[in-house]
């Protein structure tokens, strides 16, 4: 009796799990490391990474070129590319390319977004056309858009209205796509909140769908932007002419017409280098904060 009176826990006391529990939170808290200053964290985590891989990458191009793999001509080296985009940048107007495609691509991109998104909204409230309409925007973008260029030119010549026809056919599957995943992974508990508070239709969409939407919808964007300027490219190679002005795309196919490889290779660089800062000064940006206001980001 009197051990079952001293191994009583006194009126108030708190339990041993609990003080275990608040042990091991206090740990959790006092073994929390340092954050390191700001400027380290983006120089190690942000520049330093890309900057090590386009050192390499210049290395095994400059060693493949030194080990002659293929002949000069074919395979110039990143200083023969470096001289030559440099030395004919007004020859081949890659200024006013750079420009022309850069707006063409932006301007194609934000009529694929509201075209995508009201189509997508659509599509994913309405169970019959997403059962009649989901299968044409799966296979339209699984299609290759060089495939719709040809028909472009022959339902509107070699004019703009070809090069934003394509770049919208790419473009417009991949949001609405994004969009409709999206929609499907949102809990029904929210849509069910909602409609108990009032919200339907328009407000429903504005309020429930969208916030819960963004994640997916974002990566739909991502996403679009890239068929976007894929499709914008391959328009521009293929249907040149000088009524369309110039264009990164028509840079390179003048750059294959003359047998400039050098050039050639430039053009591709601008490409990709037009695409990567896309994404880095759009993009990201807007993935980091959204991740960083649910609570998700890393740092």
């Amino acid at each position: 009796m009197a051990t079952e009176t001293a191994s009583a826990a006194a009126p108030g006391a708190p339990s041993e799990d609990f003080v275990s529990l608040e042990a091991g939170l206090d740990a959790l808290e006092s073994a929390a490391p340092a954050r390191s200053p700001w400027w380290r964290r983006v120089l190690l985590a942000k520049i330093v990474p890309p900057v090590v891989a386009v050192v390499a990458l210049l290395l095994i191009w400059d060693l493949l070129v030194f080990a002659k793999v293929k002949p000069a001509w074919v395979l110039p080296g990143p200083a023969d590319v470096w001289d030559e985009l440099t030395s004919q940048w007004s020859s081949y107007q890659v200024g006013q390319a750079v420009w022309d495609s850069v707006s063409r691509g932006i301007i194609g991109f934000a009529i694929s977004v509201v075209v995508g998104t009201v189509l997508g909204l659509t599509i994913a409230r309405i169970p019959v056309l997403r059962a009649a309409i989901q299968p044409i925007l799966s296979g339209l973008q699984s299609l290759p858009s060089v495939a719709w260029v040809p028909i472009g030119i022959m339902w509107f010549g070699i004019d703009d209205a070809t090069v934003y026809t394509v770049v919208l056919l790419g473009a417009i599957p991949s949001v609405a796509i994004g969009l409709i995943d999206g929609v499907d992974q949102i809990p029904t508990i929210y849509t069910r909140v909602g409609r108990n508070l009032g919200a339907r239709g328009i407000s429903s969409a504005r309020y429930v769908l969208f916030p819960a939407v963004l994640p997916g919808y974002v990566s739909g964007l991502k996403q679009g932007w890239a068929f976007s300027w894929r499709s914008l490219m391959a328009a521009e190679l293929i249907a040149v002419s000088p009524k369309l002005g110039p264009g990164v795309g028509q840079v390179m196919a003048e750059a294959s017409d003359n047998n400039d490889m050098a050039m050639a290779f430039g053009a591709l660089i601008v490409i990709l280098i037009i695409g990567i800062g896309i994404n880095a000064v759009f993009f990201a940006p807007i993935e980091r904060r959204l991740l960083r206001s649910r609570g998700l980001a890393k740092s």
